[in-house]
């Protein structure tokens, strides 16, 4: 009978993955939404400033489990699962609640209902690709639309119009505004990967084909 192999590296369970404290993080990324939800439903701007700390703070869990994953060796089959879906869940769901709370006008409205869209038709090209053993990378058109959403709810949550006073200039900075004007051009980068990640399913698809047909031929 064979024996294991001494100091052989073993496999983390599911279990044992869920209470690494990267995932343990992301976990809490995912139980802050409802507090940002929560926050920014009262509308105050005492309430706004609560809502942009919580959605900073829930923000910066997402930069600080991916450094100490890569950092203790703990980057595990949950945490690829999980830290995607956390992101989309809080881009997302903050999105579609500043809607209903009428604070993104008609064009932004239709510019969330498009994403919202994206992400399921991504979602689901990721899963088909899954389930055929297809790798589909992150583009950077991606990681570039994902950037500018948490930079432009940040500014939409906000949502106020602030004096800043330079001593000898004075201006206005209108945070809601700027906030639609990077929701509108990552739109467009959310369009952009989104052409490239049905090319990239399409050519990896025809490749798969292409190595089974050879396979047949050969055998």
């Amino acid at each position: 009978m064979n024996q294991p192999t001494q100091g052989a590296a073993r496999r983390p369970s599911i279990r044992e993955d869920a209470i690494n404290l990267p995932n343990l993080l992301t976990m809490l990324r995912i139980a802050l939404i409802p507090v940002v939800l929560w926050l920014l439903a009262d509308g105050t701007p005492r309430a706004n400033f609560w809502a942009a700390m919580a959605y900073i703070g829930t923000a910066l869990t997402d930069l600080i489990d991916g450094y100490l994953a890569r950092r203790w060796g703990q980057i595990s089959v949950l945490g690829k699962f999980l830290d995607p879906l956390a992101d989309k869940l809080l881009v997302m769901a903050t999105l579609v609640f500043l809607a209903y709370l009428g604070r993104l006008p008609f064009l932004g409205v239709v510019a969330v209902i498009i994403m919202v869209g994206r992400e399921l038709a991504i979602t689901a090209l990721r899963t088909i690709a899954m389930s055929e053993g297809l790798v589909m990378e992150a583009m950077r058109a991606g990681k570039d639309k994902t950037a500018l959403q948490m930079v432009a709810i940040l500014m939409l949550i906000v949502h106020q119009r602030y004096v800043i006073n330079f001593g000898f200039y004075q201006t206005e900075f209108d945070f809601a505004g700027a906030g639609l004007v990077l929701l509108y051009l990552s739109l467009f980068f959310a369009l952009k990967s989104g052409g490239e990640y049905f090319k990239l399913f399409v050519d990896a698809v025809d490749a798969k084909d292409d190595r089974l047909a050879r396979a047949a031929s050969e055998g």
